[in-house]
């Protein structure tokens, strides 16, 4: 499926803003926004019941951009379910078929199937209102995939689940999506969904998509300040390249952390290399982003590894502490006043976290974990 210039306008107001975007068959693709970022409106000119101001929508080489919804090889699950409160589970999934007149045997067959697939058989007798959220949810997505479309489209398909729910059906989408090899379309506000269930994301902004990539090489190398503050939770300091040193490495003056050297080696045993920004030169304006995971935590005045008190180590004073189970979260006060953010993990067999509130400690990192970005 290609999406070609598109633009969308609701009079003065650009919802979507010359988006060109190309989704392999069989994948699973998340567009990833905040509320007005234009993806819902995105996903509604996909579906065809918006038409694009200008631009083109493709699949398998067709334009569909006049084709009306009903003749698009698209299915659409929407986030309220829209399950028909008076037909039984059954009927509610057998429904579209029915509408294309389709053989009662193969209706009987696809619908029994596809009630298998998504674990519900046992359930097909009852009606929407006898059902769990999570269990609607599976009837909603038996009954856009019985019609067996080329693309399946989904909005916030997760949104109305509990956490822990929530958390199982995204492997439970995985599952299904795999077997039947289906090209899925998700749009979320949810990054750890988005994270735990695309084969590569799109995050959107103010109707543009302003990065395209798997979701480790969004995580871990953002393009801007906006998707690096947008995925999960980092450290942005504002700095001035100061000098390249050898092997790639810069070094970068920040007012609030003091001087610190960034390598563009990676960790490992092929020692791979990423690029720095081609902007980075002496006297740049930067900004560094860190993960809050990527910080080590030491008792104060503790540099171990060859660090030095003026190279990716800080000192600081421990001021808040929350306990998640698995980790725990930290915000630390460096000598600028700034709060850090710090997550470490619960290990070993202690009750809470390892580092007491008001705790003096040092934050250091390797030259590897920050990123650059020049915008």
């Amino acid at each position: 499926m290609r999406v070609e210039r598109v633009t969308k306008r609701f009079g003065e107001f650009v919802a979507v803003d010359e988006v060109t975007l190309e989704i392999e068959r069989g994948e699973i693709f998340c567009l990833l926004g905040g509320s007005g970022s234009g993806k819902t409106t995105l996903l509604r000119m996909l579906a065809g019941f918006e038409r694009p101001t200008s631009g083109a929508v493709y699949i398998d080489g067709q334009d569909m951009s006049s084709v009306p919804p009903y003749a698009r090889p698209v299915n659409m699950m929407f986030q309220s379910y829209a399950l028909f409160p008076h037909m039984s589970v059954e009927r509610n999934v057998a429904f579209g078929l029915e509408q294309e007149r389709l053989a009662r045997a193969e209706i009987r067959d696809r619908v029994a199937e596809m009630l298998e697939l998504v674990k519900m058989t046992p359930y097909a007798a009852r009606k929407p209102h006898q059902l769990s959220g999570g269990q609607r949810q599976r009837v909603a997505l038996a009954r856009a995939l019985v019609k067996r479309p080329k693309l399946l489209l989904l909005d916030e398909p997760l949104a109305a689940l509990d956490r822990k729910l929530r958390e199982y059906t995204q492997f439970e989408l995985l599952a299904i999506q795999q077997r039947l090899g289906i090209t899925f379309v998700v749009v979320t506000h949810d990054q750890q969904e988005a994270m735990t269930i695309s084969s590569r994301m799109g995050v959107m902004s103010q109707g543009k998509i302003v990065q395209i990539g798997t979701p480790a090489e969004i995580y871990e190398r953002p393009a801007t300040r906006l998707v690096a503050d947008f995925i999960g939770n980092v450290n942005l300091f504002e700095g001035r390249v100061v000098e390249s040193v050898a092997r790639g490495n810069i070094r970068i003056a920040c007012q609030e952390i003091g001087e610190i050297e960034v390598s563009s080696r990676e960790e490992g045993p092929e020692q791979a290399s990423r690029a720095l920004p081609l902007e980075v030169q002496p006297g740049a304006t930067v900004w560094v982003a860190i993960r809050p995971e990527k910080i080590e935590l030491s008792p104060a005045r503790e540099a171990p590894g060859g660090a030095t008190p003026a190279t990716n180590c800080v000192p600081g004073r421990v001021r808040e502490v929350g306990y998640r189970g698995e980790v725990s979260v930290l915000l630390v006060q460096i000598p600028s006043g700034r709060l850090v953010r710090v997550t470490c993990p619960n290990v070993g067999g202690g009750v809470g976290p390892r580092v007491a509130r008001d705790a003096a400690v040092s934050l250091l990192w390797h030259p590897t974990s920050p990123v650059v970005l020049t915008r």
